[in-house]
């Protein structure tokens, strides 16, 4: 399962970690990605999803109910 926060979409960025003498070595900065399982009362179920802190934040600022409805239309779409 790749590293991508189901919500806002981030997904790991790469870089380069540059050592004193300028030798540059490819490094990934990962997202800070939680499994967690949140409750959809309109659907009276559980819904386990992996997101980033950001999209734990996202999701209680507008409600698990849009935040799945956007994800559905977004898989719908592509």
């Amino acid at each position: 399962m790749s590293k991508v926060c189901e919500v806002t979409g981030k997904r790991a960025l790469r870089g380069n970690k540059v050592s004193h003498s300028n030798v540059k070595t490819t490094i990934f900065n990962q997202p800070n990605l939680q499994v967690k399982r949140f409750f959809v009362p309109e659907e009276n179920r559980w819904v386990k999803l992996r997101v980033s802190t950001a999209g734990i934040r996202e999701i209680d600022k507008r409600g698990i109910a849009a935040v799945l409805r956007e994800i559905a239309a977004r898989r719908s779409a592509s």
